[in-house]
């Protein structure tokens, strides 16, 4: 295994004295190039595990009604900081800059011994806090409610959050806590912030970091200008802004991608995260850098849908108001990131937007960030239900009319879209709306996915003199093309995809890519205006799906017999690899 740093990198972490124990080499079944198709993997990793974050000196035991801001200011580099389970620490608190090296790590933690934690790498539930269930989330299965977790609520008159990392702060490992606030008490915008510069290696393990059910809560972590981060077997709950009345209006469980320092590399993986507006979001700030290098495996991002206006036991704002949705998963400023195993779930429109589950979307917010770019994104194996619409891959401009650095080379591959609801879930119901204005979009392969939109399968964009997308690969796919194939974003015949005098699918693909490949398709639906070396069956039953009914699947293992087995350009049965899948979602609900 060969570590793969660049030279640039390793000589900016030796003059800044931080050279990382969790700066780790590929991982073993990674080409030398590192590449998944167009998109080039994640260049460094974080290691995370207990082992790779050592405190060898003193342990000091904090018990509640103690000063806990004073015991932290007088730690050392190597010891471990125990709070006492069950007590209370209400503040806002700061993990100083100490000058931590790899070998000595400060660890604050529960005071409870690691048998009363779920293993390191296994998720930790509200269960360990005393709470067996929460409403319209999936079933916690307690073994028991013994609250073992010290909690940390959030005092708005002591500091901006929870806890704070400031400029310098670094190797810091947390386990075992519930952070959270008060209820009603106004607005709250970040339980754990990074602010005033940047600040590094830093474990969060096996926390419950959550808002209140009614009130707005922005954000869990706000990464800020931060490097070398991993968040690990966690929780994330309640993280909501409210319609109309708020103070907010982008919520999220985890955002990054905003500062003017390097950022990344970064680790999301196996935990439980919630929220309302997005569930991860990098960018959509102020930015002179893009972050790099970000794993986000094997996470459960989900919102309740008792939270959408009008279901049973809907909740939203005390005034009865709505929370707003817009998306599950959102890049505006990130490369090299790969999204990995995760389970997506619950995206609905209504709001500013209609409810797409991914978007891929480059942006200069508010003209605040012209380096933004998207770029070398990997999206292979995920399970993506219940939404409006799939996905929006777009390079546009911002609303002030400022464009971005950089947007494409993406894979996306092995990918169910599962119950694209269009009207159900306030959206319309297209698999992927796919368009472009400057810099154009470049680079798009989708590969192995299986989806059936019951509205449009794309919705496609380039008007006027901007460049078409070039490079856009669409293979190997068990799709359905809804009522119409295409839908055009819009401007009449100045649009790359308004359909009055194009040949077919054909007339539009050339009007709006410089080149494509669409080939080795079995679609349901539409036969008469797809590219040769397609094939199209009449509904769902006919593709051949173990368990199917005209108009349904429950079971996306192919029969022997359908005709999309070994029917790929590399002789892999069509659509997701549906075993694949099930394994790198295992255990991740």
């Amino acid at each position: 295994m060969k570590t793969v740093a660049s030279c640039g990198v390793v000589l900016l972490l030796l003059l800044a004295g931080h050279v990382s124990a969790l700066q780790t080499s590929l991982p073993s079944n990674s080409s030398d190039k590192n590449f998944d198709g167009p998109a080039e993997l994640p260049r460094e990793y974080v290691k995370s595990s207990l082992r790779d974050t050592p405190a060898p000196g003193k342990t000091l035991a904090v018990h509640a009604g103690q000063n806990l801001q004073e015991v932290l200011n007088r730690a050392s580099c190597g010891d471990t900081v125990e709070l006492e389970a069950g007590a209370v620490f209400t503040g806002s608190f700061v993990m100083p800059d100490k000058k931590c090296d790899d070998a000595h790590w400060i660890i604050v933690r529960t005071g409870a011994p690691d048998s009363a934690l779920p293993a390191e790498g296994t998720r930790l539930t509200p269960c360990y806090a005393g709470v067996s269930s929460l409403p319209g989330r999936p079933v916690l299965d307690c073994r028991s409610t013994t609250n073992v977790l010290p909690k940390i609520v959030f005092n708005s008159k002591a500091g901006p959050s929870a806890i704070m990392f400031p400029a310098g702060a670094s190797h810091y490992r947390l386990i075992g806590l519930e952070v959270t606030r008060p209820e009603s008490s106004g607005s709250v915008y970040n339980l754990i912030l990074f602010k005033g510069g940047p600040a590094d290696h830093v474990v969060f393990d096996r926390l419950w970091v959550h808002g209140t059910a009614q009130d707005e809560t922005t954000r869990g972590i706000f990464l800020g200008p931060s490097r070398f981060v991993a968040v690990v077997d966690s929780y994330f709950s309640d993280f909501h802004c409210i319609a109309k009345t708020g103070a907010c209006v982008d919520a999220q469980a985890i955002l990054g991608g905003i500062g003017d320092s390097p950022m990344g590399p970064y680790k999301i993986v196996n935990n439980f995260l919630e929220a309302s507006t997005e569930v991860i979001l990098f960018g959509g700030g102020r930015a002179a850098a893009s972050p790099a290098d970000i794993e986000v495996r094997r996470n459960h991002m989900f919102r309740p849908m008792s939270w959408k206006l009008g279901e049973p036991n809907f909740v939203g704002g005390r005034d009865g108001s709505p929370f707003i949705v817009k998306n599950v998963f959102e890049l505006k400023n990130a490369q090299r990131l790969l999204l990995e195993g995760n389970v997506l779930e619950n995206s609905w429109g209504g709001f500013s937007q209609t409810g797409f589950a991914i978007l891929l979307s480059p942006k200069n917010q508010n003209n605040l960030c012209p380096n933004c770019l998207v770029t070398d994104v990997t999206i292979r194996y995920n399970r993506v239900a219940h939404m409006g619409s799939g996905m929006q891959i777009a390079n546009a401009l911002s609303d002030a009319g400022g464009s971005v650095t950089d947007g494409g080379r993406y894979s996306i591959h092995d990918i169910l879209f599962e119950d694209i609801g269009g009207q159900v879930y306030g959206g319309l119901g297209v698999f992927a709306q796919i368009s472009t204005n400057i810099p154009p979009l470049h680079d798009l392969k989708l590969d192995h996915i299986t989806a059936f939109p019951p509205k449009f399968l794309f919705m496609l964009g380039v008007r006027g003199a901007i460049p078409k997308i070039s490079n856009f690969v669409f293979t190997n796919n068990i799709v359905g093309t809804g009522t119409q194939l295409v839908l055009s974003t819009g401007g009449g015949p100045d649009n790359c995809a308004f359909q009055p005098g194009r040949q077919g699918l054909v007339g539009v693909l050339k009007s709006c890519f410089t080149s494509f490949t669409v080939e080795h398709n079995l679609v349901v639906g539409e036969s008469d205006s797809w590219p040769k070396g397609n094939t199209t069956v009449k509904n769902l039953k006919a593709v051949g799906f173990v368990a199917a009914e005209k108009d349904s699947v429950s079971d996306y293992h192919l029969r022997p017999d359908s005709t999309a087995k070994h029917a790929g350009t590399d002789n892999k049965d069509l659509g997701v690899d549906f075993s694949a899948l099930s394994t790198a979602i295992d255990g991740v609900q």
